[in-house]
């Protein structure tokens, strides 16, 4: 069955009350619109459901409950308010260098004190974060299903990405409806066993979220050079710092060496990356580091750039969308689509590979234009509305109005599956 077929009639998600449930119950009809909690602590997470918040909050039909878990504070509070998103509820977890299981005990304790409180109808979580996972676990303990946005990301490497990659599998044994990003993506679920009529392939709300904050020409590029070629670096995963990460460092500083070159940096609030990067960088003229930029900043910059050498994923998904060559600095990506249609390149954390793959595209002209023009995989802007019309049907509203994205006929599309899944890795 394709993953946007028809739902089975006792499929639907139920409504919420105080009573455990072991069966689905059909949708209530009434006028009452659909609670959904959305739980979110990182940036990206932020990024990505700020459409599906939006846009619920235009909606008669949806009542959104945002829930922040302030992983991020200081860097959430400003964008929330940039991105038009109001936290109904704000969590103090965070410890100075705390392990992850204290975190993670700390997140399931008070998201599930605000799901008990609020009861709403669905918990929506997005991405692979421990936010994301403790959100789920919060929702499935007290009975609540739970929606998932860009699911079935692997690279089929447990502990690789660390967390990130066994969280997104755990989400995907408790979520009762995935939407994924890319039919690869929905491939991955189906393989693992995940009802088809629980898949939706839906694009990734990281593009909705992209054209519009560029269309609001709030943000400031960062680049101060004119004539020099423009370098966006991120760097922050934990597999990658420590002598990793210095390594890194020095392959950067050797690219500013060329004296042609301008990189800006937004360096991470980790200390780890700070004592990584900082000793390696931080007294060079070529090199510009920045505190972590606001979203719109951080979106008028990666407009403004040549090329962009990242660790993130999420920037494997935005960097297509402007045509700009991506080198992702990781042994594994979860989104091989952009390396597969051409727009990204997977190269590692070795030092050498990492700078003599920034000066071909520097150098080769032909090259660069080759990934500048691949197109961007992970949608066409309208995902935000593919997932409420699903969510519409589900909690038995009208489809129609329940959207307020500006293409009023988006469903989930009827994307074929590949012929099976995969995933992009160096080893």
């Amino acid at each position: 069955m394709s993953p946007n077929g028809p739902m089975a009639p006792n499929d639907s998600m139920p409504r919420n009350d105080s009573t455990p449930r072991t069966d689905p119950m059909p949708p209530d009809p009434g006028t009452a619109p659909v609670r959904a909690m959305l739980v979110l602590g990182t940036r990206p997470e932020a990024i990505k459901l700020a459409p599906v918040a939006r846009a619920m909050a235009a909606s008669p039909h949806f009542e959104p409950l945002v829930v922040t878990t302030g992983q991020h504070r200081e860097m959430l509070r400003q964008m929330l308010e940039l991105l038009g998103i109001e936290a109904k509820f704000e969590l103090d977890v965070m410890r100075d260098r705390q392990e992850l299981s204290k975190l993670t005990a700390r997140l399931v304790d008070g998201l599930g004190e605000v799901v008990r409180a609020e009861r709403p109808d669905l918990v929506i979580v997005q991405g692979d974060t421990t936010s994301a996972l403790t959100g789920a676990l919060a929702a499935f303990y007290e009975h609540v299903p739970v929606a998932h946005v860009e699911a079935g990301l692997r690279t089929g490497v447990p502990d690789n990405p660390f967390p990130e990659e066994l969280n997104r599998r755990l989400v995907g044994r408790i979520a009762r409806r995935h939407f994924a990003p890319t039919p690869r993506a929905a491939g991955h679920l189906i393989a693992e066993g995940v009802p088809a009529a629980e898949v939706f392939v839906t694009g990734n709300t990281v593009i909705d979220n992209l054209l519009w904050v560029l269309g609001q020409d709030a943000g400031h590029d960062q680049f101060e050079s004119s004539g020099l070629r423009r370098v966006l670096v991120t760097l922050h995963r934990r597999e990658n710092q420590g002598d990793t990460m210095r390594a890194m460092g020095k392959a950067l500083r050797r690219l500013a060496d060329r004296g042609d070159v301008e990189i800006v940096l937004p360096l991470h609030k980790s200390p780890a990356v700070r004592e990584a990067l900082l000793p390696e960088l931080s007294d060079h003229p070529g090199i510009r580091i920045v505190e972590p930029l606001g979203y719109a900043d951080f979106s008028a910059t990666l407009a403004g750039c040549d090329l962009v050498l990242t660790d993130s994923g999420g920037i494997q998904e935005e960097a297509p969308t402007l045509g700009k060559p991506a080198l992702v600095l990781r042994t594994t990506t979860e989104r091989p689509e952009a390396v597969e249609a051409g727009a990204a390149r997977l190269v590692g954390t070795d030092p050498e590979v990492i700078l003599d793959a920034a000066v071909r595209l520097l150098d080769d002209e032909v090259a660069y234009r080759r990934m500048a023009k691949a197109g961007n995989p992970f949608g066409d802007g309208h995902a935000t509305a593919r997932i409420l019309a699903q969510l519409a049907r589900d909690f038995g509203v009208d489809a129609a109005a329940a959207s307020t994205a500006d293409d009023p006929s988006a469903a989930p599309r009827p994307i074929p599956l590949p012929g099976g899944p995969g995933s992009y890795s160096t080893a």
